[in-house]
């Protein structure tokens, strides 16, 4: 293993939470083509990270109106997006009541 495979194995195991997240947020909306909301969620996992992103899926007049979506996502130890699926939509304005 040469010193540039070594830096490269240091730099993927030190991927913190604020760059998952940002990550997370770029590549999903990216992909889908939607204006990212927010990061609600973030944890390590095994595989790399995990998190709960909001994306605005249509936008509506006035903007609570516009229909959001949360997103989860899988990224790997180096931050690319694995795998992602939608796990709810709803209009901007509309509070959990859990």
């Amino acid at each position: 293993m040469s010193a540039t495979d070594d830096d490269k194995n240091e730099t993927s195991e030190k991927l913190d939470i604020a760059t998952a997240m940002r990550r997370a947020s770029a590549q999903l909306s990216e992909l889908l083509r939607c204006e990212p909301g927010s990061v609600s969620a973030v944890r390590a996992t095994e595989d790399g990270w995990a998190a709960e992103v909001e994306v605005v899926e249509l936008e509506k007049v006035p903007d609570t109106m516009s229909v959001m979506a949360s997103y989860r996502v899988a990224l790997d130890t180096e931050g690319r997006l694995v795998a992602y699926e939608r796990t709810r939509r709803y209009a901007r304005g509309q509070i959990d009541r859990r």
